[in-house]
């Protein structure tokens, strides 16, 4: 890969932006699990979403240089479509690596000095691995496809004849 895909600039300012994502999934996930009676994957899915919402904005201003770009219906589109293989590696890949790591193991918890919040270690380490490698996929998708005029858009335009 060439270093113009990984540019220190780029890189930082994406990295600032998967953190705010990142950290609102954390909280939406937990706060989804402790106040409601759903599964891993749907407090996963459920913090993906919210984060999805601000993503995209937060991505155009301040990575990948878009933010004077005319063009925001096609690459919200783009990012769409990114977004969606995203939440498969964090939302699935998060649970396989989880139900992987109950099953060679017990589940590792903690709780947190002064309060009576329990950690789930395996939990915490599945759904971290799974937005890391979710941020690696996105970071190259949105620098080469979603903020880049690839032909693609235009293209699925006339196959849907929009």
């Amino acid at each position: 890969m060439n270093s113009q895909l990984f540019n220190r600039r780029d890189l930082i300012a994406y990295f600032i932006v998967a953190a705010i994502g990142a950290s609102l999934q954390l909280i939406v996930g937990t706060l989804l699990q402790e106040w409601f009676p759903v599964t891993y994957e749907q407090a996963l899915l459920a913090g993906y979403v919210a984060a999805f919402l601000i993503g995209f904005y937060l991505t155009k201003l301040f990575a990948f240089n878009a933010k004077n770009s005319a063009k925001t219906r096609r690459e919200a589109a783009k990012f769409t479509l990114v977004s969606i293989l995203s939440c498969l590696i964090t939302v699935y890949g998060s649970s396989l690596l989880y139900e992987y790591s109950v099953s060679v193991m017990p589940a590792i918890t903690f709780t947190i000095p002064s309060s009576t919040k329990v950690v789930n270690v395996n939990k915490l380490v599945s759904h971290t691995t799974g937005m890391g490698l979710s941020f690696v996929s996105n970071y190259i998708l949105h620098k080469r496809f979603t903020f880049r005029d690839t032909g693609f858009y235009d293209k699925l335009k006339r196959l849907l004849n929009l």
